[in-house]
Protein backbone atom coordinates (compact mmCIF):
# COMPACT_ATOMS: atom_id res chain seq x y z
CA UNK A 1 0.00 0.00 0.00
CA UNK A 2 1.83 3.21 -0.71
CA UNK A 3 1.56 5.79 2.20
CA UNK A 4 0.90 9.48 1.41
CA UNK A 5 3.51 12.39 2.01
CA UNK A 6 1.99 12.99 5.65
CA UNK A 7 2.66 9.56 6.33
CA UNK A 8 5.76 9.95 5.60
CA UNK A 9 7.02 13.18 7.17
CA UNK A 10 4.96 11.79 10.72
CA UNK A 11 7.20 8.72 9.82
CA UNK A 12 10.17 10.86 9.79
CA UNK A 13 9.68 13.19 12.56
CA UNK A 14 8.91 9.81 14.87
CA UNK A 15 12.58 8.41 13.91
CA UNK A 16 13.98 11.65 14.52
CA UNK A 17 12.99 11.89 18.23
CA UNK A 18 15.60 11.24 19.63
CA UNK A 19 18.13 11.95 17.09
CA UNK A 20 19.16 9.88 13.88
CA UNK A 21 21.67 10.03 11.14
CA UNK A 22 20.18 9.63 7.84
CA UNK A 23 20.78 5.61 7.28
CA UNK A 24 18.90 5.13 9.94
CA UNK A 25 16.16 7.44 8.54
CA UNK A 26 16.08 5.98 5.18
CA UNK A 27 16.08 2.62 6.78
CA UNK A 28 13.41 2.55 8.96
CA UNK A 29 11.28 5.14 7.03
CA UNK A 30 11.51 2.68 3.97
CA UNK A 31 12.67 5.05 1.79
CA UNK A 32 15.89 5.31 -0.56
CA UNK A 33 18.34 8.44 0.00
CA UNK A 34 17.50 10.06 -2.48
CA UNK A 35 14.27 10.18 -1.83
CA UNK A 36 15.03 11.06 1.98
CA UNK A 37 17.08 14.12 0.76
CA UNK A 38 13.83 16.47 -0.25
CA UNK A 39 11.83 15.43 2.88
CA UNK A 40 15.12 16.04 5.45
CA UNK A 41 15.41 19.27 3.70
CA UNK A 42 11.35 19.80 3.42
CA UNK A 43 11.43 19.38 7.58
CA UNK A 44 15.17 21.45 8.47
CA UNK A 45 13.52 24.41 6.17
CA UNK A 46 10.10 24.24 8.64
CA UNK A 47 11.89 24.10 11.36
CA UNK A 48 10.46 20.93 12.42
CA UNK A 49 13.93 18.86 12.48
CA UNK A 50 17.42 20.19 13.33
CA UNK A 51 20.65 19.06 11.83
CA UNK A 52 23.51 19.07 14.05
CA UNK A 53 26.97 19.19 12.41
CA UNK A 54 29.79 16.46 14.00
CA UNK A 55 31.40 13.71 12.94
CA UNK A 56 28.04 12.49 11.35
CA UNK A 57 24.85 14.81 10.86
CA UNK A 58 21.96 14.06 13.68
CA UNK A 59 18.70 15.19 12.69
CA UNK A 60 16.61 15.59 15.69
CA UNK A 61 12.73 16.56 15.72
CA UNK A 62 11.70 19.55 17.10
CA UNK A 63 8.83 20.89 19.67
CA UNK A 64 7.33 21.78 16.80
CA UNK A 65 8.19 19.12 14.30
CA UNK A 66 6.69 16.71 17.38
CA UNK A 67 3.70 19.12 17.18
CA UNK A 68 2.93 18.62 13.84
CA UNK A 69 3.64 14.45 14.16
CA UNK A 70 0.95 14.24 16.73
CA UNK A 71 -1.53 16.19 14.30
CA UNK A 72 -0.85 14.22 11.49
CA UNK A 73 -1.67 10.81 13.72
CA UNK A 74 -4.59 12.40 14.57
CA UNK A 75 -5.92 12.91 11.84
CA UNK A 76 -5.30 9.57 10.48
CA UNK A 77 -6.76 8.48 13.77
CA UNK A 78 -10.04 10.15 13.42
CA UNK A 79 -10.22 9.26 9.67
CA UNK A 80 -9.73 5.47 10.31
CA UNK A 81 -12.59 5.68 12.80
CA UNK A 82 -14.67 7.58 10.08
CA UNK A 83 -14.11 4.81 7.54
CA UNK A 84 -14.70 2.34 10.18
CA UNK A 85 -17.81 4.02 10.90
CA UNK A 86 -19.01 4.03 6.95
CA UNK A 87 -17.87 0.23 6.27
CA UNK A 88 -20.38 -0.63 9.29
CA UNK A 89 -23.00 1.22 7.85
CA UNK A 90 -22.68 0.04 4.30
CA UNK A 91 -22.30 -3.71 5.13
CA UNK A 92 -25.64 -4.00 7.86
Amino acid sequence: MKRNRNEIISEILRICIKGARKTKVVYQANLNFRTADPYLQLLIKNDLIVSSQGPHVVYQTTEKGMSLMKTIDQVHSTLAEYQDSLLTLTSA
